[in-house]
């Protein structure tokens, strides 16, 4: 997605690169830890799987080995509450869900929307809330809005909530539903393609996680900027297999993170501020 800051370390602030392990030092919930599988508590490890394409949630270090982000973050601390050790899996979103039925991972936190289609087949836990926006070129030369999209060329992430919901529910309610042309979705496979699209004038808009429009907004200034209102906002949930064994030793662990220090922590450092949740429920569909 082009240059970005690479300062390292701790503090607070969305700007830079924080590369140091925020789970150094997190002791075991031994409650959580009751609540594992004998097998995995043997292995003394679990697995989590993410697309390690998407700043600030979830990417790669300028050294292009250290995973970083606020998902990163958070499953380390699951991690550490639960007393293992993280291997973390860099995969294509859209191959994320095939990949835990397959029991290639234990787990996801991908900032994974909760719909109907998902939870038939996914244990899905509340950790954050995210938003829906759209990024448009520095300036809004076409004078775009949230709701003045029809007949424009809008990206989307291959199975994301943008390209499976909102953007189709915003072209009907706005576009067809009105007589006027539906949004021309165009789906890539990461937002670093889109946003270089957008650049390149190939499409007009960007339809994507809030947090991530507005990190690259952030550090390449003067090149995109994004729309208000937004199309939504959601709380996003960490997701496993269908009655994963897991499921209970998991959702006690987020519970545990959420009520450390450590998650303040981790939502301020990448510029989450205000989008913490304070129970770990069992998700419910948001579609």
């Amino acid at each position: 997605m082009g240059s970005k800051s690479t300062a390292q370390g701790g503090g607070s602030g969305s700007s830079g690169e924080h590369t140091d392990d925020i789970s150094v030092g997190v002791k075991p919930d031994a409650a959580a830890v009751k609540l594992l599988p004998a097998a995995v508590k043997a292995r003394g490890t679990m697995s989590v799987a993410m697309d390690l394409t998407s700043p600030p949630t979830s990417f790669m270090a300028s050294d292009n080995k250290t995973p970083i982000g606020f998902n990163p973050d958070f499953s380390r601390l699951i991690a550490a509450r639960l007393g293992l050790k993280l291997q973390i899996s860099n995969v294509k979103f859209d191959t994320i869900i095939t990949g835990l039925q397959a029991d290639r991972y234990d787990f996801t936190a991908s900032t994974m929307g909760a719909t109907t289609e998902r939870l038939k087949v996914l244990d899905m836990v509340d950790y954050f809330k995210a938003g829906t926006g759209v990024s448009v070129p520095y300036g809004n030369p076409q004078k775009l809005s949230t709701h003045t999209l029809c007949g424009h060329r809008v990206a989307v992430q291959s199975g994301s909530t943008a390209e499976l919901q909102w953007l189709p529910l915003l072209s009907k309610q706005d576009c067809t539903g009105k007589g006027k042309p539906a949004i021309k979705a165009v789906t890539l496979a990461s937002v670093n393609d889109a946003l270089t699209q957008l650049v390149s004038k190939r499409i007009d808009a960007v339809m994507y996680d809030f947090t991530g429009l507005q990190w690259a907004a952030t550090q390449q200034p003067k090149t995109f900027e994004v729309l208000k209102p937004l199309v939504a906002t959601k709380t996003v949930a960490v997701a496993l297999k269908k009655d994963s064994a897991l499921t209970p030793a998991v959702k006690a662990a987020i519970q545990s993170v959420i009520d450390s220090p450590q998650y303040a922590k981790a939502l301020g450092r990448w510029g989450f501020e205000g989008l913490g949740i304070k129970t770990a429920a069992m998700a419910v569909p948001q579609d």
